[in-house]
């Protein structure tokens, strides 16, 4: 009798469920800690700064509210910088998906050639920013720049790429996009290469065309690759800096600063770190809005196509 009183008091397991155990916390424990640590606790203290008058030196901070995002959208120089910034992503990011499909599908083939160029189109992307902007620099020199030369030689007069309010931001598009293209190519050359070849070759009996075949076959068998390609590159190039700081140093007349340039000069050459703290989170906000649009018509297109 006691021990089915016994019985009776202890929790019953149903078969093939396991009581949850709090000491499997502990494998994500030091995963959990490191990102509170370095990206959900700077990112709160970014906010916070944002409303104060931060002195880094004392370490003292005046609270100000909203007084800090006030002065950013009167200031026509930070207005001008997001102007900058989305125009130059609106430039690359259409770039680098359909430059870096094109190049993936060329290049999908498995050939020594085709593993040549490859390597040579990656290899430009694990350049650092500082060998690519100033060899770039050189390059689009007015001047004795190898384009001005080749210019010269066809008796065309000289192109002020980077001292031009019209050329100087879309030069810097172009170099961005020319040093960064390898990796959304790696990323589709990936995704190609998963896809079946029994589609293709059932595709050929049906004397399918190419421009049917990538319409109707590689296109949608990709697509959630293409929609990473544009989140990923668009939160990348909104935090455009290197090519911009070396290349122009935002100018002529601001025509090239970015966002992220404004961002270090406020904090780190004026020294007004809730400014700057307040800047970054506008930086933010837009990167989110634009990251969550784009996921939105990519799911909207994909249940328009189911």
């Amino acid at each position: 009798m006691a021990f089915a009183d016994l019985s009776r008091s202890r929790p019953v397991r149903a078969a093939g469920i396991a009581r949850p155990s709090w000491s499997n916390l502990l494998f994500v424990l030091p995963f959990l800690l490191l990102y509170a640590g370095l990206l959900v606790y700077p990112l709160f203290q970014g906010m916070w700064m944002s409303l104060h008058d931060y002195d880094l030196l004392s370490g003292e901070s005046e609270f100000l509210g909203l007084a800090n995002f006030i002065k950013l959208f009167r200031n026509s120089i930070f207005l001008g910088t997001v102007r900058n910034t989305l125009w130059f992503v609106a430039m690359t990011t259409p770039a680098f998906v359909v430059l870096g499909l094109a190049l993936a599908l060329a290049l999908n083939r498995a050939s020594r050639t085709g593993a040549v160029l490859r390597f040579i189109f990656f290899g430009s992307s694990v350049l650092s920013v500082t060998i690519v902007t100033l060899v770039w620099r050189m390059v689009l020199r007015p001047d004795k720049g190898l384009i001005a030369n080749v210019l010269e030689w066809f008796g065309l007069p000289p192109v002020p790429f980077l001292i031009d309010v019209h050329l100087a931001l879309p030069s810097i598009a172009g170099v961005t996009v020319w040093w960064i293209v390898g990796l959304p190519m790696m990323l589709f050359l990936a995704a190609l290469q998963q896809i079946p070849q029994e589609i293709y070759e059932a595709a050929k009996l049906d004397n399918a065309g190419w421009w049917r075949t990538l319409f109707s076959i590689t296109l949608p068998s990709i697509k959630r690759t293409v929609i990473l390609v544009a989140v990923i590159e668009i939160v990348l190039q909104f935090q455009l800096f290197g090519q911009a700081q070396i290349m122009t140093q935002g100018g002529p007349n601001n025509s090239s600063r970015p966002i992220v340039l404004f961002i270090y000069e406020s904090g780190f050459r004026d020294w007004r770190l809730g400014y700057a703290a307040a800047a970054a989170q506008i930086l933010f906000f837009l990167m989110l809005v634009a990251a969550s649009l784009q996921l939105w018509l990519g799911r909207r297109r994909q249940g328009g196509e189911a």
